[in-house]
């Protein structure tokens, strides 16, 4: 901050020794004038000139240092200079807040007319799925059946991303029978799995897990509809074992797999591929938001992937003593 202060300054310094090599200066020019009583009245008013811009530096420092480190109060103003920077941070300071409250007020808004359309929407597809059942052409009332599903899996996606900001608010936890948990999740998949010749191996030694049933169903559908997604003519394996007291989930498919480039990235918000990039079918959502839904659960995520080959992803969950430690922090 001194030498910030000094360089801030440097036209006084320029200013006071230019005065000084003047005085020296004429007293060499001027016979009447002594060289060595110039040269101490240079030494005093030196001095004077140290005090003085060390008393300045002093008074000004706390305000400038203020200005660089924008998270502190701005000090009271010592001078008109400071004063007016003073009153136009204030301002502006003020303006963005009063900017910032509005657009809260506005997300908020537009997150709650999401939610009601959502809401409202779920109206016309139930009626659309009745419609659909009494077709009699098979061919026809499966392909209906798929584009239907494409459809309510994206709106799905998008109310949980919404609420996904209160889930802490939302959470109870509880003991989940895995079996009923993932049967519900597996079977309005049934007719994207036999488009996709997709069948489920389904294995699960451990039965019980301590979480949130509704977060839970979710994070398990971005999972199993990921390994739907990218397979074809193989069948995706579900397994859950115990594992030095906690239970494990291990959800494997068959499919192209991810290349080990992408897989440090493919929690990452929007991310799809770099070996697939034209792939449509993706948006870079559901494993970003899988992965979020898994912080909140205290569930952590390990995976194993090989390029044409296929991926797991193991879910570990919390024992119940662990939630029972995290929500009596």
């Amino acid at each position: 901050m001194i030498r910030t202060y000094l360089i801030e300054r440097r036209s006084w310094l320029f200013f006071f020794v230019s005065m000084q090599l003047l005085g020296f200066f004429i007293a060499v020019l001027d016979p009447t004038l002594s060289v060595k009583g110039m040269l101490y009245l240079n030494l005093l008013s030196s001095l004077l000139f140290i005090a003085f811009i060390s008393i300045r530096y002093r008074k000004e420092a706390p305000f400038y240092r203020a200005l660089k480190e924008s998270d502190e109060q701005l000090s009271d103003p010592n001078s008109p200079l400071e004063k007016i920077v003073h009153d136009f941070i204030e301002a502006k300071q003020l303006s963005t807040e009063d900017m910032i409250a509005n657009s809260e007020v506005w997300l908020e808004q537009e997150k709650d007319e999401m939610l009601r359309w959502i809401h409202e929407v779920k109206t016309p597809m139930t009626a659309m799925q009745l419609i659909i059942e009494r077709i009699e052409d098979p061919s026809i009332k499966e392909s209906l059946r798929y584009q239907w599903l494409r459809v309510y899996l994206l709106l799905d996606q998008q109310l949980h991303q919404k609420r996904m900001p209160f889930i802490e608010n939302d959470l109870f936890i509880e003991n989940i029978f895995l079996n009923d948990i993932i049967s519900a999740e597996i079977k309005p998949l049934y007719t994207w799995c036999k488009q996709k010749g997709i069948g489920f191996d389904l294995k699960l030694a451990a039965t019980h897990v301590t979480s949130d049933s509704k977060w839970l169903a979710f994070l398990l559908r971005q999972f199993i509809t990921n390994a739907i997604k990218y397979s074809n003519n193989h069948d995706i394996s579900i397994h859950s074992y115990s594992k030095a007291n906690q239970v494990k989930l291990e959800i494997s498919d068959y499919g192209r797999g991810i290349a080990a480039k992408d897989l440090p990235r493919i929690f990452d918000k929007g991310f799809t591929s770099t070996s697939h990039h034209q792939d449509q079918a993706s948006t870079g959502m559901g494993l970003y938001l899988a992965k979020k839904i898994a912080a909140s659960l205290h569930i952590q995520i390990e995976v194993n992937s090989n390029l044409g080959k296929g991926t797991s992803f193991i879910l570990t969950f919390p024992s119940k003593n662990a939630w029972l430690a995290l929500t009596s922090m």
